[in-house]
């Protein structure tokens, strides 16, 4: 597999905390908005550039977009960013909650993306591909991350971890107590050593990140039309990314809230629902699942045990065994009347970074009515689901710590 050393966009030392922010899709505009007004220096001024704008603007038109380049142009002029002046690679540590992950930071291939050996494990939507595709086209460039990992080799692990005995350009802890430290190897011989180390690699996996992985692909097909000497040698053809190896990275639960019963009684929808669940008071309150195939629900101030009964779902099928499969297939389509999550407006999905406490405000609230935690999908078989070529349901996965914007760029 290519990795590729490139020259990244980087904040001065001093302003690494003022810079970096959070991934554009997990902040309102009004958030982003209040972060701008405490910090002007943040980067959602560049990934949410509306932000710039007094009036309510539209968030897809060039001129916004654009007025994000004017922003990055302008970090640069100030030296508030500054540019990398030979390529390099760049290690980096996140810690959090008793966690640690280590990977790097380089750029990765558009081609290989396309051929399959950057596997997926989603489906992604045509209007955000296009939102994040012109993103890149106008900024020319790439502001935030792809989330890669591959399957962990002690031998590829320790080239990286080694690196992390050095001193870093970056150690600091952010406001959600998550501990970033960056080295930055600028060794050509220490590059290489790295770079064809993965060569003997298969596949890389994204955790995260399918929609700015599709968006940087579809980009460089426009920018090779574009160009009459396209060599696939360009920067467009590569795209920026994390990778770590796979048995590093957390996965935490991602649950689920809706807003009704689908018209049934409360005793009408407990005896729908343990047609295919044992349904067990639970043990303990808030219930959080201690295992694969068990459900927390929560309804009318009480948490319920849920246990999937055998033969309610294709124990040989790596996507139907899974819980969020199980849980859409024989409870929210059949008992809720939810049959695509993705677009229903009845269901909410909620990370379980925010606990069981979140869903029991949620429907103690009466915004909702029922809440279901579940068991976090593994990483094993999300490598399985993309190595079998197939896809999750959409809310599969929520990784943890997630990787900021604003630390790297990488500029086309």
């Amino acid at each position: 597999m290519i990795v590729r050393p490139f020259r990244g966009l980087r904040p001065r030392k001093d302003m690494i905390e003022k810079v970096a922010a959070k991934p554009y899709d997990v902040v309102t505009t009004e958030e982003a908005r209040k972060e701008a007004q405490k910090n002007p220096y943040t980067f959602y001024k560049v990934t949410r550039p509306e932000i710039n704008f007094q009036s309510k603007v539209d968030t897809h038109s060039d001129e916004v977009i654009l007025k994000g380049k004017e922003v990055l142009d302008q970090y640069q002029k100030d030296n508030v960013m500054i540019l990398e002046e030979k390529p390099a690679i760049y290690v980096y540590k996140e810690e959090w909650n008793g966690f640690s992950q280590i990977g790097i930071y380089a750029t990765f291939s558009t081609q290989e993306y396309r051929e399959g050996k950057i596997k997926k494990h989603e489906l992604t939507r045509k209007d955000k591909e296009d939102e994040r595709a012109k993103h890149v086209k106008l900024l020319k460039a790439h502001t935030g991350p792809v989330f890669l990992m591959y399957r962990s080799k002690p031998e590829l692990d320790e080239l990286i971890i080694k690196h992390t005995s050095k001193t870093p350009e970056y150690d600091y802890v952010d406001d959600t107590g998550i501990h970033h430290t960056l080295w930055v190897v600028k060794d050509e011989k220490e590059i290489n050593e790295i770079v064809n180390a993965f060569k003997s690699v298969d596949a890389f996996y994204i955790a995260d990140g399918h929609h700015r992985a599709a968006a940087a692909a579809r980009a460089a097909e426009e920018f090779a039309k574009e160009n009459p000497n396209h060599t696939g040698e360009e920067e467009y053809n590569f795209f920026l990314a994390v990778l770590f190896p796979h048995n590093q990275l957390n996965i935490l639960d991602y649950n689920r809230v809706v807003k009704d019963l689908n018209g049934l009684t409360e005793e009408e929808f407990l005896n729908k629902v343990s047609e295919k669940f044992i349904v067990e008071k639970a043990p303990k309150s808030p219930y959080k699942p201690e295992k694969k195939h068990e459900f927390g629900m929560y309804l009318n101030n009480k948490w319920y045990k849920l246990t999937a009964k055998e033969g309610t779902y294709n124990e040989n099928d790596v996507v139907s065994s899974l819980d969020v499969a199980i849980l859409q297939e024989n409870l929210l389509n059949p008992v809720l009347g939810i049959e695509n999550p993705r677009t229903n407006k009845r269901i909410d999905f909620v990370g379980g970074i925010k606990g069981m406490e979140e869903l029991q405000k949620l429907v103690d609230s009466g915004e909702f009515k029922v809440a279901f935690s579940l068991f976090p999908t593994s990483i094993e078989d999300l490598l399985q689901v993309a190595d079998e070529g197939k896809i999750m349901p959409p809310k599969s996965t929520w990784f943890e710590p997630k990787l900021k914007s604003g630390i790297l760029v990488h500029l086309i």
